[in-house]
C-alpha cells in the first residue's frame, strides 16, 4: 500500500493581510510538508509568572528502550558551527523520513521493508541523522499513557516468513507506536545514526503541512477527550519529550514546528515573527517553548524554521529569517542550543521569481538566499541546518537550483536533512525509488528474511552524497557517535578526529581539520564543555557608555574585582564555553560549583566574574544570557543591567 503524503500548494499572503501591512509579496510562495506538535507543559518560567500549572500528569507506560549509557554524544553551537562536548566540529547530514505524522502513526514503508534492514541501510548510505516529523497529537497521547496504534505495516511471525520481527511482542501482538518509536531509537543507536523530532502537525494528517500554525486544531485523544491543540498543550508535549527521553542521546533536538505560514491552508491568522505578546507571534512561541524543552534537557538542540513574510518581504513556508537579526530567540538559558532551519526548494515545488533568469548562486544570494537566511552563517551568529530540500530530477532548473543549494551548503558548512527518503512525497519524490521484502532458504532449510531497497541513483549520487560528511580521500561516512561507526563502511566522530582528520580532513573547509579531543567511553554524563575560546577586544577597565560604545564591531570589557567580567571559567576570554559553566555549575554544583569534582568547575574567581548581570545577586542563569548576547553583539558591554 503507498500513501501520497501531499502535494505541495502555493503559500501566499491572503489580499487582506497585503492591503493591512501595506505592501505586495515578491512572488506567490509554497512549502510542504506533514508535521504535528506537542502540547502541554508551560516553561518554568511562564508558570512561575502566570501561577498556573500543569493540567496533564505524564504517565509512564513503560520503561525507555535501550537508553545510552554513556549520553555523551549531545551538541551544542558556538557561532555558526556545531560541536560535540569536546569542542569538535561536527557536520549534520542527514534525511527526512515521514509518517508518524500520518494517520499510520508509523515511518512509511514498513509495510514492505523491514525495520533494521531500513535502518542499517540508511546507515550504510552515510544518513547520520534523521528527521522524524511527528504530530502533538502523536505526542499527547504518548504523554497521556496510550499511544496510538500503528497501521500500515507488515508484521509476520511465521518462522517461514521472517518480516519486522522486532515489531511482534511475545504475546503475539503489534508495538504501540510509542513502542515503534522507542524500537526505531534502538536501531539508529545499533547503527550510528542520530535522530530529531520535528512537529509537523498538530493533529494527525497526512496533509496537515498545509496548516500554518502551531495551534487551532482539534483532536479525539485515545482516552475519549477532544483535545484542543492550544500552544500550551503544544509546549507541554515537547516538553515532556524533552524529559523522556533526555538521558538517550540518539534523540539529539526537537523542530519546534513545520513551516509556520499564513492563512493558507485554513489558519485563522499568520504566523509572525516580532517582540510581541500576540499569540500567533511565532518568534514567542518558540522562545517559550524552547525554555520549557532545555528546562527538561538542558543538552537537546531546538531546531526553529522561519515563516513565510517579515516586513514585506517573502519566502518559502518556514523559510523566512530576516526577523532574527532584529528579534532572535533568545532561551532563559542562552543560545547555545538554538539551530535554525529554513527550507529551500526549486522551481518543480514551486516556481519563483528568482528562478526567471539564468541564475547563479550569486543571483540566488542576491535575490534571495542570503538576506532570508544565509546572513546567519555568513556573519557567524548562527548554526543552520537546512530542514527540507530535495526535489524531482528534470534535467532542467530544478536539477540546476539542487546543485547549486549543495555546493553552497558544503562550502558554507551547513547542516542539512534531504527531503525525503521514502518516495511517496507528491511534490518531491525521495531517495527510495520502491521496496520489497524476501527471503531465502539455505542447503539446511533456513530461512532469512532481506529488504531490497531501490536508492534513485541519480538523485544520490550526484545531488546527496557530495554533500554527506565524509573523509576527503578514503570517503568514509563520518557519524556523531563518539564509539559507534556509521554503517558498515563508516566511522565514529571518534575515529575521525584520531585517525583521519589531520592526515585527510573531510569534504569540509577545503579538507583542512585539525586533530580533536576523542570522548572516552567511559566518560560519565555529561552536559556541554568549552569549545575553543575566541579573545574579545579590551577597551578599557571601566564600563564604556552608550555615547562612546558607537561601533557595531565595538565589544566593550569591564574587569570584575578579581578579572575579566564574564569569564566564569578563567581563561582570559569571554565566551560560550563561560556561559555553559554557568549553566552546569548551576545545574550540578556537585560536580562543576565551587567544590565541584569534575575538572575545570568553578572557582571562587569564576563565580566573581560570573557575575555580570546585576552585579551583585550571585550567579544565576541571567548571567549565562547576559553572555551570550555579550558575544552576539546584542549588548555592547558587559554587565548587563
Amino acid at each position: 500500500m503507498v500513501f501520497a503524503e501531499h502535494n505541495k500548494r502555493p503559500a501566499r499572503y491572503m489580499d487582506q493581510h497585503i492591503l493591512r501591512a501595506g505592501f505586495s509579496l515578491r512572488g506567490v510562495i509554497n512549502m510542504r510538508k506533514i508535521i504535528r506538535k506537542a502540547a502541554a507543559f508551560l516553561s518554568a518560567a511562564a508558570m512561575v509568572c502566570s501561577g498556573t500549572a500543569s493540567v496533564f500528569t505524564a504517565v509512564p507506560y513503560m520503561t525507555a528502550y535501550a537508553a545510552d549509557t554513556n549520553n555523551d554524544d549531545w551538541l551544542h553551537a558556538k557561532g555558526s558551527r556545531l560541536y560535540d562536548m569536546n569542542g569538535n566540529e561536527v557536520w549534520l547530514t542527514g534525511a527526512n523520513w515521514f509518517g508518524f505524522n500520518c494517520t499510520e502513526n508509523s515511518p512509511h514503508y514498513l509495510w514492505s521493508g523491514d525495520i533494521d534492514d531500513l535502518v542499517k541501510d540508511i546507515a550504510d548510505h552515510g544518513v547520520n541523522v534523521l528527521r522524524l516529523p511527528v504530530s502533538t497529537e502523536l505526542l499527547y497521547n504518548w504523554m497521556i499513557g496510550d499511544p496510538d496504534p500503528i497501521e500500515s505495516i507488515n508484521p509476520n511471525n511465521d518462522p517461514s516468513y521472517p518480516f519486522n520481527v522486532d515489531l511482534i511482542k511475545a504475546d503475539g501482538s503489534i508495538v504501540n507506536s510509542k513502542e515503534l518509536f522507542d524500537i526505531l531509537l534502538a536501531k539508529c543507536k545499533k547503527y550510528g545514526v542520530k535522530a530529531f523530532i520535528d512537529i509537523h502537525s498538530p493533529e494527525s494528517n497526512n496533509s496537515g503541512h498545509n496548516y500554518g500554525l502551531w495551534y487551532g486544531k482539534s483532536f479525539e485523544a485515545n482516552n475519549g477527550k477532544t483535545v484542543e491543540v492550544t500552544t500550551d498543550v503544544w509546549i507541554e508535549t515537547l516538553a515532556w519529550c524533552a524529559e523522556e527521553y533526555k538521558n538517550d542521546d540518539t534523540l539529539i533536538g526537537f523542530d519546534l514546528k513545520n513551516e509556520p505560514h499564513s492563512k493558507y491552508g485554513g489558519a485563522p491568522v499568520d504566523a509572525i515573527w516580532d517582540d510581541s505578546n500576540a499569540p500567533n507571534n511565532w518568534k514567542k512561541a518558540a522562545e517559550d517553548c524552547a525554555n520549557a524543552i532545555l528546562a527538561n534537557n538542558p543538552n537537546a538542540l531546538i531546531l526553529i524554521e522561519g515563516v513565510e513574510g517579515f516586513e514585506g518581504h517573502g519566502a518559502w513556508w518556514g523559510g523566512n529569517l530576516r526577523g532574527v537579526a532584529k528579534y532572535p530567540v533568545m532561551p532563559t538559558s542562552g543560545t547555545s542550543q538554538i539551530v535554525y532551519s529554513p527550507h529551500d526548494y526549486g522551481p518543480i515545488v514551486s516556481d519563483q521569481p528568482w528562478f526567471h533568469k539564468d541564475f547563479t548562486e550569486k543571483t540566488l544570494l542576491d535575490d534571495y538566499w542570503y538576506e532570508t537566511w544565509a546572513y546567519l552563517v555568513e556573519k557567524d551568529m548562527y548554526p543552520l541546518l537546512i530542514g527540507e530540500w530535495g526535489g524531482r530530477l528534470d534535467d532542467g532548473d530544478n536539477e540546476k537550483w539542487l546543485g547549486l543549494l549543495r555546493d553552497y551548503m558544503i562550502n558554507h558548512h551547513i547542516n542539512h536533512t534531504f527531503w525525503c527518503l521514502n518516495d511517496d512525497s507528491g511534490d518531491t519524490g525521495g531517495l527510495w525509488k520502491d521496496i520489497q521484502f524476501g527471503t531465502t532458504q539455505d542447503a539446511s532449510g533456513n530461512i532469512t528474511g532481506h529488504t531490497t531497497i531501490n536508492w534513485d541513483e541519480t538523485k544520490y549520487k550526484t545531488y546527496y552524497y557530495p554533500a554527506i560528511w565524509k573523509t576527503s580521500t578514503s570517503k568514509k561516512f563520518i557519524g556523531l557517535d563518539h564509539q559507534v561507526a556509521l554503517g558498515k563502511d563508516g566511522i565514529s566522530l571518534n575515529d575521525f578526529y584520531t585517525s583521519y582528520a589531520k592526515s585527510e580532513g573531510s569534504n569540509l573547509d577545503g579538507g583542512k581539520t585539525s586533530d580533536g579531543k576523542p570522548v572516552e567511553a567511559d566518560t560519565p554524563t555529561v552536559t556541554e564543555t568549552t569549545a575553543a575560546t575566541t579573545p574579545v577586544t579590551t577597551a578599557s577597565t571601566t564600563t564604556s557608555s552608550p555615547e562612546t560604545s558607537t561601533a557595531t564591531t565595538f565589544v566593550s570589557t569591564v574587569y570584575a574585582s578579581s578579572g575579566l567580567l564574564g569569564d566564569t571559567n578563567c581563561d582570559g576570554g569571554v565566551d560560550v564555553a563561560d556561559a555553559v559553566l554557568i549553566m552546569q555549575a548551576l545545574s550540578n554544583p556537585a560536580k562543576y560549583g565551587k567544590q565541584g569534582s569534575e575538572k575545570g568547575h568553578l572557582t571562587a574567581e569564576g563565580e566573581i566574574n560570573g557575575d555580570c548581570c546585576d552585579v551583585g545577586d550571585g550567579l544565576t542563569n541571567k548571567d549565562a544570557l547576559a553572555i551570550q548576547k555579550y558575544k552576539l553583539e546584542l549588548i555592547k558591554e558587559l554587565p548587563e543591567k
